[in-house]
């Protein structure tokens, strides 16, 4: 009898260890696979270039404005998508384009320049090229002696060589009867008085003593040239704009609810030059979120703590009523300390098209 009694109390746990032996089994070959199509897919994702298109609608659109197109790229940080960014050329094919606009952060270490001349080289040289610049590109200009009498860092003048603009003043172009505006954000708030009283004291001291003036002296002095010179065309701008004209805000980062409505609210009415009359703001700077959840967003961004609200970090938003289009990037900021690389984050470009028309995003 106790013979049978054991088989019976002892079955069950053998059943138990067989299953548990089985589950085993199934997970030492099921998470393996997990893992390997996680890290291809990944992969896959991270590194395909993909062209996004966005339609904007601005009711206010002059009718030789309508379909003006911007090519919107940013936070490239001297990657190299394929050999010259074959990946980039691949996803643009045959777009065409009214200009592009570079927010940013698109040279690679120690200011390097190349990866980002490969993606110039890849577009019309008749096709306008803007760039404002970003928090790793440091200062384009150099007021220290540096064997030519340019005001602009190497970097900057080989881009301006290439054909690229960079934006610290407003750019106007005119289609017809259309005037859109290029505006630095930082602009709208600028005191061209006390910045311009400012330069033309230190110009004025280095006068008094020219004839004692060294080579870093000069430029120094070139550059503040170079900055009243801009204070006068700022100046001139914010008399020129009309309510009519179309102004792009141009901005590395993005440019925040209560910022935008404080932003807003300077001046009149009838100062047309403000952000009240903006009619999208275009930034960069989160780089999509750097890491980001399968289908999901972004896990962690720096300056926004865990898995922020994906409008605060990638594509169009409302701050204060304004369209703002924040760019996913195409490489990877060092700022993302424990986050290198893209992870299920396809580097990309923008083609943003705007029209008089209703549409749905």
């Amino acid at each position: 009898m106790g013979k049978y009694k054991n088989q019976y109390v002892f079955a069950p746990d053998k059943r138990r260890r067989e299953g548990g032996h089985r589950v085993r089994g199934v997970l030492l070959v099921f998470v393996p696979i997990v893992i390997l199509l996680l890290v291809v897919t990944n992969f896959v994702v991270s590194n395909h270039v993909v062209l996004a298109n966005v339609k904007q609608t601005i009711l206010n659109l002059p009718e030789d404005l309508e379909q003006y197109s911007i090519l919107h790229l940013s936070d490239l940080h001297g990657a190299e998508l394929g050999d010259r960014q074959q990946a980039i050329s691949a996803a643009l094919g045959t777009t065409r384009y009214s200009c592009v606009i570079m927010t940013g952060d698109m040279l690679g270490e120690n200011n390097d320049v190349e990866p980002l001349l490969d993606i110039i080289n890849l577009m019309p040289a008749d096709t306008p090229k803007y760039y404002i610049i970003g928090d790793t590109d440091g200062s384009f200009l150099d007021d220290t002696a540096h064997g030519n009498l340019s005001v602009y860092a190497d970097w900057a003048q080989t881009l301006i060589n290439a054909g690229v603009t960079i934006v610290d003043r407003p750019l106007s172009e005119t289609r017809g009867d259309g005037t859109i505006w290029f505006v630095p954000e930082e602009v709208y708030t600028l005191d061209l008085d006390g910045m311009e009283s400012m330069y033309r004291e230190r110009l004025d001291e280095m006068d008094r003593r020219a004839t004692a003036l060294t080579a870093d002296d000069a430029a120094k002095r070139r550059v503040l040239e170079y900055q009243l010179q801009r204070m006068q065309e700022i100046r001139t701008a914010k008399e020129t704009v009309q309510p009519e004209d179309i102004q792009v805000v141009l901005t590395h980062t993005p440019l925040t609810e209560d910022y935008v409505q404080e932003m807003a609210s300077y001046g009149t009415k009838e100062d047309y030059f403000s952000m009240r009359y903006a009619g999208i703001i275009l930034a960069g700077h989160y780089n999509g979120g750097q890491w980001r959840l399968p289908l999901g967003g972004a896990i962690y961004v720096p300056e926004l703590g865990w898995f922020p609200d994906d409008e605060l970090v990638v594509g169009m938003s409302y701050p204060a009523g304004i369209p703002q289009y924040i760019s996913p990037g195409l490489g990877s900021d060092p700022h993302y300390e424990y986050q290198p690389g893209r992870i299920y984050n396809a580097p990309t470009v923008t083609l943003i098209t705007l029209t008089r028309k209703a549409v749905s995003q």
